[in-house]
């Protein structure tokens, strides 16, 4: 594989994602991909999180693409608060599924994950949100996209947008992340001009049935 195909880096949330979640499919399907291992899934530690998150990215012999579900998303803004990065590298995008709103879990296991950072993402960021998941608002999304800078992706009514979604191995989020791919490769190119391309500091709302993005 060529030193300007990025690696794909998944980053569940709580609890892992199981053998139906869309990550976890796309990890067996896609020889480009592999999943961050961050320790406890179902007692989630921020420190521990950030750590193992940033030894994932350190350790890839290419730059990386995460994609992040739930939980992972805050440990991603986390990652970039506390480590950092130059634009665009060792991360060259984010795809940043369902982040929730963790002032809606009333148990401790989000303790460490309550305050959100005030960080502005150095990289090309999609963040995609459901208008009917149970663990955030699509106001609290759109919040969220605007802070980091992140392109907004609104995907109509999918709950959580994981297995219980019933959207298999979610072919819509694959167009999402060949179109992270696709940027990153072109600006991985020695000979490659400076572009703007996909978050500009503005959120912007598509819809997944008309496909705009």
């Amino acid at each position: 594989m060529s030193d300007l195909e990025p690696r794909i880096l998944t980053v569940p949330g709580l609890g892992g994602s199981g053998p139906r979640h869309w990550q976890t499919l796309w990890e067996a399907r896609r020889s480009d991909t592999v999943r961050a291992e961050l320790g406890d899934w179902d007692r989630p530690c921020l420190d521990t999180w950030v750590t193992r998150l940033n030894a994932a990215i350190e350790t890839s012999p290419r730059p990386v693409i995460l994609v992040a579900h739930s939980l992972g998303c805050l440990a991603t803004a986390w990652w970039v608060a506390l480590r950092g990065q130059a634009y665009g590298a060792p991360v060259a995008g984010a795809l940043l599924v369902a982040p929730p709103d963790t002032d809606r879990e009333a148990t401790s296991r989000f303790a460490s994950f309550h305050d959100l950072p005030d960080v502005f993402l150095p990289f090309p960021s999609i963040v995609v949100a459901s208008r009917d998941d149970p663990y955030a608002e699509f106001s609290h999304a759109s919040f969220l996209a605007r802070s980091w800078g992140s392109f907004l992706v609104d995907a109509g009514h999918c709950g959580h947008i994981n297995a219980d979604s019933g959207i298999g191995d979610w072919p819509f989020g694959t167009r999402l992340l060949e179109r992270l791919i696709f940027a990153a490769k072109g600006r991985l190119r020695p000979e490659a001009a400076p572009s703007v391309i996909i978050n500009s500091g503005i959120a912007a709302r598509s819809s997944q049935r008309t496909a705009a993005f």
